[in-house]
C-alpha cells in the first residue's frame, strides 16, 4: 500500500527539519557544508514538486483551492529567495546561521499551515487511490526537477515544468561535485 500524499509531504517535512538540525548542530565547517547541500537539495525538489503536483490538485479538488494554492506559492517564493541566498553561503560567513534560521522560521510557519489546514482539506476531497496516485506522481516528479533554488523561475505549470527540465541537468551535474552527508556520494533521487 502506497503512502497518501499528506504522509509523503509530512515525511519530506521531517527530513528537511532534521537536516536543519544537523546544520545547527554540526561540529565543523565540512559537516555544515554537507548538510547545507542536503537541506538545499531536499527543499528545492520538495517545493517544486508541490508546485507541479500538489497545488494543481488543490485547484482541482478543493473549494477555494485556487486561493489556497496561490497563498502557498507566495510562501514558497519567500522561502526560495531565502534558500537561494543560503545555498551559496559559506559556513564561515557570520550570516550563515542567521540566514538559515530566518529561512526555517518562514518555512516552519508554511509547514504548520500546510499540515494543519491545506492537506486535510485536500485529503477530504480525494479518495485513497487518488491520494496515493498523487503521492507516486510527486515522488516521480522530484526525480526530474532542479535541485537548487531558482526563485526567478516560473512557479506554475507548464512554464515551471519547461524551465525545470532545462535547469535540472545543470543542477544535477553540479551536484556531482558537491559534498554530501552520505559516504556513497550525492543523494539518489529515486530513493528519496
Amino acid at each position: 500500500m502506497s503512502l497518501r500524499i499528506s504522509d509523503t509531504l509530512k515525511k519530506d517535512h521531517r527530513e528537511i527539519e532534521s537536516y536543519y538540525d544537523r546544520i545547527l548542530g554540526a561540529t565543523d565547517k565540512a559537516e555544515q557544508i554537507r548538510f547545507q547541500n542536503q537541506f538545499t537539495w531536499e527543499l528545492a525538489r520538495h517545493s517544486i514538486g508541490e508546485e507541479l503536483v500538489v497545488y494543481p490538485a488543490f485547484e482541482k479538488h478543493v473549494s477555494s483551492g485556487y486561493e489556497l494554492a496561490e497563498k502557498d506559492r507566495q510562501e514558497h517564493q519567500t522561502v526560495k529567495v531565502e534558500l537561494k541566498k543560503f545555498q551559496n553561503m559559506d559556513p564561515s560567513d557570520p550570516q550563515f546561521i542567521p540566514t538559515i534560521k530566518a529561512l526555517m522560521q518562514d518555512l516552519a510557519q508554511h509547514i504548520k499551515e500546510e499540515e494543519g489546514n491545506d492537506l486535510p482539506k485536500l485529503e477530504a476531497a480525494l479518495s485513497q487511490e487518488q491520494s496515493e496516485g498523487l503521492s507516486t506522481t510527486f515522488g516521480r516528479t522530484k526525480m526530474f526537477v532542479p535541485s537548487r533554488s531558482h526563485p526567478s523561475a516560473p512557479d506554475k505549470p507548464p512554464f515551471e515544468t519547461v524551465v525545470g527540465l532545462l535547469t535540472a541537468p545543470m543542477d544535477h551535474l553540479a551536484d556531482l561535485f558537491r559534498k554530501w552527508p552520505h559516504t556513497s556520494g550525492m543523494p539518489n533521487p529515486s530513493t528519496k
